[in-house]
């Protein structure tokens, strides 16, 4: 192991940029989101180290965005949808009142992009889909540290992204892996064995494939440990989310796919291992709460203290493991195909994903179509031939093409089912 190339995430390592004195200066990227509300908390109750400059969100939520920029007092506030604008402006008067100066509003589509090459010292790319990988890019070029927690722009641009990153300059937000960025600090590289990635396992453990076929979008949406958002919850209930870790989690630290394993731990109390050469395995637990891996993103190599809760040990309790069901849940599996292919195979998962998540949500697949139909397409798209040659362009094609066959496939489903009925 020795002979490999350096990981893009090393806890031994610390990229700090210079950017004076004070509290860190943070942009963060999907503010109104699950990963952004947990992160302005965290940094509200920690004022003497962070300072945020800049916020960046869809749109959807212009009444939370302007009252997270009032409470930061923030500079700039980014929003991807040019038409909230009028809105933004009317919700952020209503907040600093009369007189009070607004915070600058950059619109449309690249407004992220622009903010995570802003000046700072951190960003947080909490931005769900593969549409954070521009703004990913931009705050690496611009030798921002970058807390990740969009692991999208990571699996479709994985040799991008390493073209960029310098050594330590991206630490990891998943709790999956925080948890393995912290277990790496206790050893070297050569003495790493395995990854073991944990999975609650969703709201179906324990289901059949037969079951699954039946399942509502109601149930696929109550997540029994996480508070997340719909694509997010819905990718962890078809294992899609073990999946991505998977390939992150090799990309992350270079350890070989054969060496990443799966375990189901429903409790979610260890959020993932390294077992060493030696026969050791180091666990990082905490209870379920994303608080924790979010400052270890922040503030890394400090830990923040009372980030989150921690465990009451005089109370008994239970942790279970269990195999993964590789036949109810064939996720994890095309994963590591796709990851191996590398090139734009990753981009084609991912994206088909996206498209069969929305049809579920929308009712035009059922719960299994999902996996099935991203499996075709990603057989349909076959060996990539960039490698890694991958450039952005490559990407976004390889994307197009995937959401467009996704779309076909589910036309074609919802047309069968259709028949079958009548």
């Amino acid at each position: 192991m020795s002979d490999s190339p350096a990981p893009l995430a090393d806890p031994h390592l610390v990229y700090d940029p210079v950017v004076g004195d004070g509290p860190k200066a943070l942009v963060i990227l999907g503010s109104t989101g699950s990963i952004g509300t947990q992160a302005i908390d965290l940094v509200l109750r920690n004022p003497d180290r962070f300072m945020v400059t800049a916020l960046s969100a869809n749109g959807g939520r212009v009444g939370l965005l302007a009252e997270q920029a009032y409470q930061l007092r923030v500079r700039t506030v980014g929003v991807a949808r040019e038409d909230v604008v009028p809105a933004l402006r009317e919700a952020l008067a209503a907040q600093y009142g009369a007189g009070e100066p607004l915070p600058e509003i950059l619109a449309g589509p690249d407004a992220a992009t622009q903010l995570a090459a802003s000046d700072c010292h951190t960003v947080l790319n909490g931005i769900t889909g593969s549409i954070g990988l521009a703004p990913t890019l931009a705050a690496l070029e611009a030798g921002r540290v970058l807390a990740l927690a969009n692991k999208e722009s990571l699996i479709v641009g994985g040799p991008l992204v390493k073209a960029l990153a310098k050594p330590g300059q991206i630490i990891p937000v998943d709790s999956e892996h925080a948890a393995l960025f912290q277990a790496l600090a206790a050893g070297t590289r050569a003495d790493v064995r395995k990854l073991v990635v944990t999975a609650s396992g969703g709201p179906f453990r324990g289901r059949t494939k037969a079951d699954l076929a039946r399942v509502t979008v109601e149930e696929a949406l109550a997540h029994p440990t996480w508070a997340m958002g719909p694509v997010i919850t819905i990718n962890s209930a078809t294992l899609v989310n073990k999946g991505l870790e998977v390939i992150e989690a090799h990309l992350l630290y270079d350890i070989p796919f054969d060496r990443i394993e799966v375990v189901v731990h429903p409790q979610s109390y260890v959020h993932s291992m390294v077992e060493f050469t030696d026969g050791s395995t180091l666990a990082q637990a905490t209870p379920p709460d994303m608080r924790g891996p979010i400052a270890i993103g922040l503030g890394w190599p400090e830990r923040v203290p009372d980030a989150a809760p921690a465990f009451d040990w005089s109370k008994a309790s239970t942790w279970e493991f269990f195999p993964l069901d590789t036949d109810a849940f064939p996720s994890v599996g095309l994963a590591r195909h796709v990851g191996q292919l590398a090139g734009t195979a990753p981009a084609v998962f991912n994206a088909a994903n996206e498209e069969c998540v929305e049809a579920f949500r929308a009712g035009a697949l059922p719960f299994n179509g999902i996996m099935e139909t991203v499996t075709r397409v990603v057989e349909e798209h076959g060996t990539p031939a960039t490698g890694t040659s991958l450039t952005v362009p490559d990407v976004l094609e390889a994307e197009t093409w995937a959401r467009a066959r996704a779309r076909e496939l589910t036309a074609q489903t919802t047309t069968a089912n259709a028949e079958a009925r009548a």
